[in-house]
């Protein structure tokens, strides 16, 4: 873990969404920046499926973080005005309790045993955090993808939680084919022998599972005019060829991937978020999202979407910014014309960073530059 990371023990049984509960968790979070007097200029960030709480660098760890070009001084996210909370969600491999830590009744790892998890769960937990850190209201709550979701369901546990909301490359709910993609995933890993029913160990990891999983991840998270004009139809010669596949450099660029993520990411806990995105419905509970979101109290809304987004197309991102503005909330909505899909969050840092770099200007003069 990075030496930046902090971590809240909660020693009282947490209970969870779908019926159970753990005997007490423990979470990872990182932070930049500086609190307030008032407490008043905090940011909470939820991440996607696999990344850890080390979203930016600091004096602490100066590795970079997987969103370095957008939190810290003088970033989109300016540090010098605002305090950033990034907490590794609940279910996690980095730092937070899930199915890869010790279950204590059985001094082993959790993996199947580990009770079902939804994304309100995560969004619950990081309000723990929120507390802990004694903050009454934040600022902003934002993520994207599956952080979009939690944000969604923790804007509702907390409807007058947060000032202003910010939901990248998200959707109120799963559709056909991303659960379809999710649930081809999980498949090849439960599939793979040496998954042994949650029985894997260092020695006997499910590779193969997780490096299939891994690729077909990759294909959904890029678009088609990305693969053309990045590859083409380049030959690779990176990696021996094998019978009917490694022939050409998207291939390549394929396995790669894989290789980087077979081990850096527990198996468990992948399929236990997936599940629960796959499971998330901001309006299940209610007739439509206008209902569902009708508590919410929001100076402001900012919602961003990607226009080769496969797996949280743009019609979702505009439903979920109709509806805010339906319900009297200043939203706007940002459509970002990328090749790299949905992914594009993580990587086309120009085009976000000038749409939530002018969002947090615009917060910071109407709340903090007046005082």
């Amino acid at each position: 873990m990075s030496p930046a990371t902090q971590y809240l023990d909660v020693e009282q049984p947490f209970a969870l969404r779908r019926g159970a509960s753990l005997p007490g968790i423990k979470l990872a979070f990182e932070t930049w920046g500086e609190l307030n007097a008032e407490r008043s200029n905090a940011v909470l960030l939820f991440t996607g499926l696999s990344p850890d709480a080390h979203a930016a660098s600091s004096e602490l760890d100066p590795e970079d973080g997987w969103w370095e070009h957008m939190i810290g001084p003088g970033s989109p996210i300016n540090t010098d005005i605002f305090f950033v909370i990034c907490v590794n969600s609940l279910g996690s491999c980095k730092g937070s309790t899930g199915p890869a830590s010790i279950n204590p009744q059985t001094g082993q790892p959790w993996r199947l045993d580990f009770p079902e998890l939804s994304l309100e769960d995560i969004a619950a937990a990081a309000q723990l955090v929120v507390r802990h850190l004694g903050i009454e209201q934040l600022c902003t709550v934002m993520g994207p993808s599956m952080g979009g979701m939690t944000t969604l369901a923790w804007a509702m546990q907390n409807p007058q939680g947060a000032r202003h909301m910010l939901v990248i490359s998200s959707a109120a709910r799963a559709e056909p084919f991303s659960i379809a993609i999710r649930s081809l995933q999980r498949e090849m890993i439960v599939s793979d022998p040496q998954f042994s029913g949650g029985r894997y160990t260092d020695e006997a990891w499910p590779r193969q599972g997780m490096r299939l999983a891994r690729k077909l991840g990759m294909v959904s998270y890029r678009s088609a005019i990305e693969w053309q004009e990045r590859f083409g139809r380049d030959l690779q010669y990176r990696y021996p060829k094998r019978p009917f596949t490694m022939n050409f450099e998207v291939e390549s660029y394929l396995e790669a991937a894989a290789d980087r993520f077979i081990g850096a990411f527990d198996p468990c806990c992948y399929i236990y978020l997936s599940r629960a995105m796959d499971w998330f419905d901001a309006s299940a509970d209610a007739d439509n999202l206008a209902d569902a979101l009708a508590l919410l109290h929001l100076s402001s809304a900012l919602v961003i979407g990607v226009d080769t987004d496969l797996l949280f197309p743009p019609r979702q991102q505009g439903e979920i910014a109709r509806t805010l503005t339906r319900l009297g909330i200043d939203t706007r909505l940002e459509m970002l014309p990328s090749p790299q899909g949905h992914d594009a969050f993580l990587v086309d840092f120009e085009n976000f960073g000038n749409i939530i770099g002018g969002y947090f200007r615009s917060i910071a003069r109407q709340e903090f530059e007046t005082q």
